[in-house]
C-alpha cells in the first residue's frame, strides 16, 4: 500500500519533534510541545484514515508520540530525581522513524535524557549548580580535580544509581520468571481440562455403547419371554385335550357297574 499524504505528514513533524528533543532546549522553547500536539491530531486522523497503515505501524507511531508527551512531562518536574524516575519508565520507538536512521531516534533521545537527568543528579548531590552533561573525559577530569568529599559523593551516587539499576533488573527478571510460570501453569491447566473432557466424551460414548447393549438385549428377553409363554400355551391345550380324550376312552372302555 502507497503511503499517504497524511502519513508522510506525519512522519517528516515527528522525526523533526525527534530531533528537536535531541538538542538542548531553554526554558522559553515552546515549538517542542506544540509540535507534539499537533502530532497528536495527526495520528488520531491517521486511524480514522481509509489508507491508514498496518496495527504494528500505527502502535509504534503511539509508542513514539507517547514517548514525545512524557519526555515533555518529565521536564516539567522540579525535582531532579522525579526526572530521572519518569525517565526511566517511558518506552522509546523500536523502528526508525525515517531510512537513514541506524538507530531510532527516540531510543538515542531516551539514552541523552537519561545521561543528561544522571549529570545533573550527580552535580546536585557534589553541591555543582550547573546542569549541564559532560561526556565521560569531561567528568573524569572534574572528578580528578575535585576534594575526596565529593568523590566519595559521587562514588556513592554511583553505587546507588548501580543498586537501584540492579533492583530494576531482578524486578523484570522476577515478572519474566513469574509470566513464565503463569504460562506454563496454564498450559498445564489446559492439557489437564483437555484429558477430562476427553475422558467424559469417551465414558459418554462408552455410556450410549451399553445402553445400546442393554437395549438390544432388552428386546431379546422380551421377545424370549413371549415364545416361551406361547410353547406353554399349547403344552397345556395339548394336555388338556390328551386328558379329556383319555377320560372318554376310559368311560367306554369301562362302563359303570350296575
Amino acid at each position: 500500500m502507497a503511503t499517504s499524504r497524511l502519513e508522510i505528514n506525519f512522519i517528516r513533524l515527528l522525526s523533526r519533534c525527534e530531533s528537536i528533543a535531541s538538542e538542548k532546549r531553554g526554558e522559553t522553547e515552546w515549538r517542542l510541545e506544540k509540535y507534539v500536539g499537533a502530532l497528536e491530531e495527526m495520528l488520531v486522523a491517521l486511524k480514522k484514515s481509509s489508507s491508514k497503515p498496518t496495527p504494528e505501524v500505527l502502535t509504534d507511531y503511539s509508542r513514539k508520540v507517547d514517548f514525545l508527551k512524557g519526555l515533555l512531562e518529565a521536564e516539567k518536574l522540579t525535582s531532579t530525581t522525579e526526572k530521572a524516575l519518569a525517565n526511566q519508565f517511558l518506552t522509546p520507538g523500536r523502528t526508525p522513524t525515517i531510512a537513514n536512521e541506524r538507530m531510532p531516534a527516540s531510543k538515542t533521545v531516551h539514552m541523552q535524557t537519561k545521561a543528561r537527568c544522571t549529570g545533573e543528579m550527580r552535580n546536585e548531590l557534589m553541591g555543582n549548580g550547573s546542569s549541564s552533561t559532560d561526556g565521560k573525559e569531561t567528568d573524569l577530569r572534574q572528578r580528578r580535580g575535585l576534594p575526596v568529599d565529593e568523590k566519595q559523593s559521587a562514588a556513592e551516587l554511583d553505587a546507588v544509581l548501580q543498586h537501584h539499576h540492579n533492583l530494576q533488573e531482578k524486578l523484570a527478571e522476577d515478572m519474566l520468571n513469574l509470566a513464565r510460570n503463569l504460562k506454563n501453569n496454564t498450559l498445564a491447566a489446559q492439557s489437564i481440562i483437555k484429558q477430562d473432557n476427553q475422558t467424559l466424551k469417551q465414558s459418554m460414548r462408552n455410556a450410549d455403547q451399553n445402553f445400546e447393549k442393554l437395549k438390544t438385549e432388552s428386546e431379546r428377553l422380551e421377545q424370549h419371554t413371549k415364545k416361551s409363554v406361547n410353547w406353554f400355551l399349547w403344552l397345556m391345550l395339548i394336555l388338556v385335550c390328551f386328558t379329556f380324550i383319555s377320560m372318554i376312552l376310559f368311560i367306554r372302555l369301562f362302563p359303570k357297574l350296575r
